[in-house]
């Protein structure tokens, strides 16, 4: 749906003057802000900043993107004047487009790297999709049920903040069902960073030793940062981290190997960052188990067959390295230590190659695992098996 005007009469009632985020100079005198920025999308950006940037990779208060743009339509639907349920229902649909919309800009900016390393909205956008696209479809299945659409309207209201504090609490749940897979004395090798994946190996902690093995997941090299909040926790799980390349290499140390999700799709496999699929394959090579751990509000109407059918995401960057300082990223004598320090300061990133104009870069953040690589998912809803992950997503949008 195309989106028109954001100033325009049709969008009134979710739309205002402008948003304070975007209006900083030193003289106090607009200059980008003074667009019109669509109420969706400050909520959206307010649930998101609601905590401050995390002090901790353990912060498990912080807001995961398609909950906050499941609250960001529930206020769209606390200010609807819409009189009919189709009326509500274009409102909710050009609300989504606003919202994903967004994201489509924003992950075509340059790279900013965050604290976990990931890269702005460009593998988080099927799993935002997802969530927008549950809501609107259980809006539509309350108004179904009840009929009268002021009736509906209330419901949909109520059911919505329990839905998103549902929603808010899956990593516990999860945590709660998947911890028991974990067995004392096991090595875990895990890929990246997923704030649902720290949850089951700090609540199996609690009760059991075990060692973790963390890829280092390059470019963003979140799971070397991933590694060092591992091993500073209070739970001092003993951690190593390897080079993605090594993989092979450690597999037949490996006991278990546990991942988070971007998304889970129809046909039970699911898409996470790039690497997942070689090391999905590696450990099916080795006879050790392969689990992924992901919320519900990840499921997603995609029938992907090949990586070619993945929507596309990302911009093709040059391929970066972000300095960790780790013993892989830094030498060990500390050599040019400031001068990366100083250069990642002002934003910048550390090519290792100067390639040539006539070199084509193919830098896709994900890449999809099929199902038959998966023993196990472990999900709010319960631990499912792949081909119970169809079942699943026909309840959830019928």
């Amino acid at each position: 749906m195309a989106i028109s005007d954001p100033s325009s009469s049709a969008e009134n009632n979710m739309v205002v003057g402008g948003d304070n985020d975007e209006t900083t100079n030193g003289d106090n005198t607009n200059t980008a802000a003074d667009v019109t920025v669509p109420l969706v999308l400050q909520d959206l950006r307010g649930f998101l900043k609601r905590d401050g940037r995390p002090s901790s990779l353990f912060d498990m208060s912080v807001m995961a993107t398609p909950v906050a743009a499941i609250k960001a339509l529930l206020g769209v639907v606390e200010r609807s004047n819409a009189t009919t349920m189709m009326e509500l229902q274009g409102e909710l649909k050009q609300a989504r487009e606003i919202i994903m919309q967004d994201f489509q800009k924003r992950k075509q900016e340059p790279r900013q790297h965050s604290q976990t390393g990931r890269s702005g909205g460009a593998r988080n956008m099927i799993a935002l999709a997802s969530g927008c696209d549950l809501f609107l479809k259980y809006a539509t299945r309350t108004f179904l049920e009840h009929g009268d659409f002021a009736a509906s309207r209330n419901q949909v209201l109520e059911r919505g903040q329990r839905f998103a504090g549902i929603s808010l609490a899956a990593r516990d749940r999860i945590a709660h069902v998947a911890a028991d897979f974990i067995q004392e004395g096991q090595t875990v090798l895990t890929h990246g960073w997923s704030r649902v994946v720290a949850s089951i190996l700090l609540k199996a902690a609690e009760t059991k030793h075990f060692d973790i093995i963390v890829l280092e997941g390059r470019p963003d090299a979140a799971g070397a940062k991933a590694a060092g909040a591992y091993a500073s926790h209070e739970s001092k799980i003993p951690t190593t981290v390897v080079l993605d390349a090594a993989m092979g290499h450690v597999m037949e140390t490996v006991d278990v190997v546990l991942v988070g999700a971007e998304a889970v799709v129809e046909n039970g496999g699911f898409v996470n960052k790039m690497g997942t699929y070689a090391l999905a394959t590696c450990a099916k090579a080795h006879g050790k188990p392969f689990y992924v751990a992901s919320e519900s509000y990840k499921f997603a109407r995609l029938y992907p067959l090949n990586q070619q059918d993945l929507p596309v995401m990302g911009n093709n960057s040059p391929i970066d390295f972000v300095d960790t300082t780790t013993a892989i990223a830094t030498p060990k004598d500390g050599s040019g230590k400031e001068k990366k320090e100083e250069e990642q300061q002002k934003g910048q990133t550390f090519s290792a190659v100067d390639l040539p104009e006539n070199v084509r870069v193919e830098n896709s953040p994900c890449d999809f695992t099929p199902g038959k690589f998966i023993t196990l998912l472990f999900t709010d809803l319960g631990v499912l098996t792949p081909s119970a992950v169809s079942d699943e997503l026909i309840r959830l949008y019928s």
